[in-house]
């Protein structure tokens, strides 16, 4: 696929990972030797096992044109999160359950050969190779802001292309008003997936709108390179208004439905997930607040911005809701 520069050069071309890798390191490594108020929670992440930092096959990268208002929610001008810290903090319990301890577990992840099945209330139900769907359309950088429920932020440069270019190929039929996802699975490739940890294998869901709309990806790759395992190799979605939670990984099954699909958060803890989770300051989960975000790779909080930061974008979408109802 031939590569066409788009008009911002992409945040992978622009500092080498282990530059950048080495940078950062050194900077906090400043931080906690000149501070004696330094917070055992920095002293842990200093002190933690080696990261893995694997070099992956490169994306070609275009930007297309779309409106203006679109286009200022596709990139942030914030500092990007280091490589080593999106692919060694990350939350994928079909691996393991201690954040630090993902990407080890999946380092042997196999995802080739990989099928994603499209079908439900479609008028052409299909089953894509991944070779296929990386072919649907050019793939685009989004640097984009992850938000997690658990009160920590990152900035993220995914490689990926809009959720509304797999759905238009299956024609979906009038009456889908829901898109279900699922991630693969198999105990034999996902160890954690042999605990009862969770109700597996696990299952997200977004509304028609919310499926069709532009911010809304399949990421195959980040720091223009392949999606690593731990982040949801070959293939996650990513809902950039929404709590991690609902951006789910390693996708191999997306049906298109009449109701409100389960989502695994939900069925774990109805009380605590609701279905939109949507990034909201004004409405805490009972076990964090919300006002606040903790960047990793950053000293400090800021506080949490409605919708993400994507309300001139997404809060169209929720006219007339009560956000606090509908969490």
């Amino acid at each position: 696929m031939p590569i066409t520069k788009p008009p911002n050069i992409p945040s992978s071309e622009i500092t080498p990972q282990h530059v950048y890798f080495n940078r950062r390191m050194f900077m906090r490594g400043a931080v906690l030797a000149g501070s004696v108020a330094a917070t055992g929670f920095l002293y842990r992440r200093l002190n933690t096992p080696s990261t893995v930092v694997e070099e992956r096959p490169k994306l070609s990268v275009v930007t297309p044109p779309t409106d203006e208002a679109m286009r200022k929610g596709f990139r942030t001008d914030e500092a990007l999160t280091s490589l080593a810290d999106i692919t060694n903090y990350n939350n994928f319990y079909e691996f393991d359950t201690e954040k630090r301890g993902v990407a080890s577990a999946a380092q042997n992840f196999v995802t080739r050969p990989w099928q994603v099945a499209v079908a439900g209330l479609v008028n052409k139900p299909k089953t894509f190779a991944i070779d296929d769907l990386l072919k649907l359309a050019p793939q685009e950088e989004r640097v984009y802001r992850l938000r997690c429920v658990e009160g920590w932020s990152m900035v993220i440069p995914w490689i990926g292309f809009p959720l509304n270019t797999l759905l238009k190929q299956v024609e979906p039929l009038s009456s889908a008003k829901y898109v279900a996802f699922q991630t693969l699975l198999d105990p034999s490739r996902m160890p954690n997936q042999t605990t009862g940890v969770l109700d597996w294998p696990y299952v997200e869901g977004l509304r028609m709108d919310e499926a069709m709309h532009p911010l809304t990806i399949l990421a195959t790759g980040l720091y223009g390179q392949t999606l690593p395992p731990q982040d949801g190799a070959p293939i996650r979605l990513v809902v950039p208004w929404k709590y991690g939670i609902k951006s789910i990984k390693s996708i191999v099954k997306v049906t298109l439905v009449a109701d409100q699909p389960p989502m695994t958060w939900n069925i774990e803890s109805p009380n605590e997930y609701g279905f939109y989770s949507n990034v909201n300051p004004n409405v805490d989960h009972p076990r964090w607040s919300q006002r606040y975000e903790h960047r990793i790779g950053e000293f400090g909080s800021r506080p949490t911005l409605l919708f993400n930061g994507y309300a001139e974008q997404v809060a169209h979408l929720y006219d007339g809701m009560d956000l606090r109802v509908n969490f």
